[in-house]
């Protein structure tokens, strides 16, 4: 009796179910180390009044976001089977953490800005549980939902862009709302690619499955920022 069953993952991946457990262990582990520089960038952030190129345009500044954020990712591909791919993926999250400081300092300029965020966190936790736990043990392939996920990420983008200069509250909470139910989905759609093979690598699982949880939160907060702010 074969003691080693395989499966086939979603791009005809083939693993041991021992590798791929292994791929989901480290994942999540490498996912709560990438908590620590978050949080430190984060910090660093609010303490300093960072903000990417101030001086300029918003336009310029989603753009330098980009450029940064993307050449972050490129060289995370390039490393992601050696130990410096581990290093870059932290350093890319502290940059993220730097970025999530803006947000953050707007959300405590509510009287109950702390509450807010901790109620941020504690949802994305909550989504992230429910979405992973679905996705471990649910028999259903959800590998046909990228192709619309990915458009849904387009339109997103999109839309973010066009909300720079038109400026419009109601597209921003549109937005939001989208990116939440989006970014939830796929956090569902990346843990099942590492549960069923289709991922192999735990560096790019993890930055997959960080992306989602930054989404989720950073809408999350706004959200709550808009609905919940209290400046009394």
């Amino acid at each position: 009796m074969n003691e080693h069953p395989y499966m086939f993952g979603r791009n005809g991946a083939v693993s041991t179910v021992e590798t791929r457990n292994r791929v989901l262990r480290n994942t999540y582990w490498l996912l709560a180390l990438s908590m620590i520089p978050t949080v430190l960038g984060a910090w660093v952030g609010l303490a300093t009044g960072f903000s990417l190129f101030a001086a300029t345009s918003p336009a310029m500044s989603m753009l330098a976001f980009f450029a940064i954020a993307f050449g972050f990712m490129f060289a995370i591909q390039r490393t992601k089977d050696s130990a410096v791919g581990v290093f870059v993926l932290l350093g890319f999250t502290f940059f993220m953490g730097l970025m999530l400081s803006r947000i953050l300092a707007f959300v405590l300029g509510f009287s109950n800005g702390p509450s807010l965020i901790m109620l941020a966190f504690g949802g994305t936790g909550v989504i992230f549980a429910a979405m992973a736990t679905i996705a471990t043990v649910s028999k259903r392939d959800f590998s046909g939902l990228g192709k619309w996920l990915f458009m849904g990420v387009i339109v997103i983008l999109l839309a973010s862009v066009a909300n720079v200069f038109l400026q419009l509250p109601a597209l921003m909470l549109t937005v939001s709302v989208m990116a939440i139910v989006i970014f939830s989905a796929y956090i569902m759609f990346d843990v099942q690619r590492v549960v069923n093979g289709g991922e192999t690598n735990y560096i790019t699982a993890t930055l997959a499955i960080y992306l989602d949880l930054y989404n989720v939160f950073v809408n999350l907060l706004a959200l709550l920022g808009i609905f919940g702010g209290n400046r009394n």
